[in-house]
């Protein structure tokens, strides 16, 4: 596990959290409720992780709610895990990238990504996690 900037303000009401989920790993962005970045994580995708990462969000504030990008791939059982856990998961959109030349993706960051999600939720630019992710039926 590898945490940056945790810097906890002494008025934090609540906690929004994003996660770009990976099939390694999965990174994690808190924001408080002014949407000023708290900290990021690193964790493993297994059960251990999760556990951490909610463990590490809760530890920053009341957790309000968890925007997760694939919560019908990468991110489902974080997804599960998290509702298991009377937790909110919303799905947020993947970011856009435009592609410059060649395949090199420019510009990408698991951190600015993980931030993106969690600045989505409360503008509502979101849906309910599938699902699919929650039931772990897969068609």
């Amino acid at each position: 596990m590898r945490t940056t900037g945790e810097e906890r303000p002494a008025a934090a009401l609540e906690v929004v959290l994003g996660v770009d989920t990976h099939l390694d790993v999965h990174v994690g962005v808190a924001l408080d409720h002014l949407g000023r970045r708290l900290g990021a994580l690193t964790l493993p995708t297994s059960a251990k992780g999760y556990e951490e990462l909610l463990s590490w969000a809760e530890g920053l504030g009341p957790v309000r709610c968890i925007g997760v990008e694939g919560t019908s791939s990468y991110g489902a059982g974080l997804a599960r895990h998290l509702k298991s856990k009377g937790i909110e998961v919303l799905e947020v959109e993947r970011p856009k990238r435009r592609q410059l030349q060649g395949s090199r993706r420019n510009g990408k960051s698991d951190h600015a990504d993980a931030e993106a999600a969690a600045r989505a939720v409360p503008w509502r630019e979101r849906r309910r996690a599938c699902p699919r992710a929650l039931t772990a039926r897969w068609r």
